[in-house]
Parts: C-alpha cells; structure tokens; sequence
C-alpha cells in the first residue's frame, strides 16, 4: 500500500556523500524536526529527470528556503557515486540533498516502486514530490508515468505549499 498524506515516513537508511566519502543518513536524520520538500525520480542522468525534474528543484532552491523549508532532498534508485556526480553536473550541489536508496528499500517501504525490467533498469522508484512536516508526509504528488512530470514538478509543489502549509 502506497504512502499517503498524514503518514509517517518509515525508518530506513539512505546513502549520502559526506567529506569522508559514503555515509549512512536515516530517515530521522534527514526529517526529524525540519521541513523537508522531497522528490523522487526514477533515475539520475535519464532524459527526464535530468533536463527536466531536477532543474526545478534546483532553480527554486531559494524559494523553497524563503517558504521555511529546511532542506530539498532528492532520492533515487541509484549508487550514491552516481547521485554525487549528477548533483554536481545539474548545479544542485549545496542546493539538493541527494539520498542514495540504492536497493529501493526506501521506495518499496513507502509503496512508490515502479518495476522498469523490461526497459532494463530493474526496480526504480516512481516520480513524485512530497513536502515533509518532522518526517510526515503533508502533500503527495505522484506521477502517473515515469517521463511525465508536471504533478512532482518544483513549481507544482511550491503552489501547493502556498495553499496548505
């Protein structure tokens, strides 16, 4: 069963770069008393999550700061070596957090796993943006398909936080 609004986000452990190299980052770590604007997409370097998806989250960086978000997080079924270097080439170093789930343990416990063998990519986490309250899940966009991306989209989500937080 999916994840929806009002949940509490479950315990497990991503994967983030830190000056030493990978470390551990629980979900408490990540939500536990900050407002956190999540997104999640299938893939680092795929077409859409690339030119599309992140540039949002990265351009509106300030504007979900000034909304009092304490952190905008990215997470994918990635290796946290990938997600470090795609932090770096879209700009969203310093602006993004990136969470490495690299066995989409995240994913499959919030229910948002997408199965993409037949494309070849294995077991992915679905597109969607949420904004966490103290590691509550307050508004859930998800998408419909992997390549669309206006429901999970940085302005979407911004509005939303006008409207209910």
């Amino acid at each position: 069963m999916a994840i929806k609004v009002g949940d509490k986000l479950p315990d497990v452990s991503f994967t983030t770069m830190g000056p030493e190299g990978p470390k551990a980052m629980t979900t408490a770590e990540v939500f536990g008393g900050k407002r956190v604007a999540l997104f999640a997409v299938p893939g680092a370097y795929t077409p859409t999550c690339h030119k599309q998806h992140m540039p949002g989250f990265v351009e509106r960086a300030a504007e979900f700061k000034a909304k009092g978000y304490d952190t905008i997080a990215c997470t994918a079924v990635n290796d946290v070596f990938v997600l470090t270097n795609w932090s770096k080439d879209t700009g969203a170093d310093g602006k993004v957090l990136m969470l490495a789930d690299g066995s989409a343990d995240f994913a499959k416990k919030i229910g948002l796993e997408i199965d993409l063998t037949a494309r070849g990519l294995g077991v992915r986490s679905r597109r969607y943006s949420m904004a966490v309250d103290n590691g509550v899940v307050k508004i859930l966009n998800v998408e419909d398909a992997p390549p669309q991306h206006d429901k999970s989209s940085a302005a979407t989500l911004c509005s939303m936080i006008d409207r209910s937080l």
